[in-house]
């Protein structure tokens, strides 16, 4: 297909794609407790992520978004999910969510907020992104793969998902 073709007419729906990233070593997960500075999110927890860049697939702008927000490798990455959030005003967002083992190393701060290791059953206790709660169990449970929808608006933040998984406790 040639480039011209596939873009967006005038008013027709955009998103923006994007990483979430959540590692693994034994019973804890990797999450990021986002900088004060930041717009988004400011000292919420949150997976690892960021936008692809042009060039890149997600799963390529996943091990560069690991690298530069924790200094760490993945030893294995697999997409778990796929989530569209369609917001008040276009564009809408769409995550891939790539789950994976930790390769060996310490992890370093970035000016995205400061990298922690959590235990599952701790999870629930921290301030997190609204989404988490319902989004983690399903993504960290093996094998599974998760496609879900997020509505933001006036009334709130609605969240659907489009998958056989069960809720489990974290």
């Amino acid at each position: 297909m040639r480039p011209e073709d596939q873009r967006s007419a005038a008013g027709q729906y955009t998103v923006v794609a994007r990483t979430l990233i959540f590692l693994t070593r034994g019973s804890k997960v990797l999450l990021l407790k986002g900088a004060p500075t930041k717009r988004l999110w400011a000292g919420k927890y949150n997976g690892i992520g960021g936008h692809l860049e042009p060039g890149e697939s997600p799963y390529t702008s996943a091990l560069r978004e690991l690298r530069e927000e924790t200094g760490l490798a993945a030893e294995t990455l697999e997409l778990r999910g796929v989530v569209h959030v369609t917001l008040p005003e276009p564009p809408g967002v769409v995550f891939f969510v790539f789950v994976g083992e930790a390769a060996a190393g310490d992890i370093v701060a970035s000016e995205e907020g400061v990298p922690e290791w959590v235990e599952r059953e701790a999870i629930a206790g921290l301030p997190l992104v609204e989404d988490l709660p319902a989004l983690l169990p399903r993504v960290l449970t093996p094998g599974s793969m998760t496609f879900g929808h997020y509505r933001v608006g006036d009334a709130g933040f609605e969240i659907q998902f489009d998958t056989g998984a069960q809720d489990a406790a974290l």
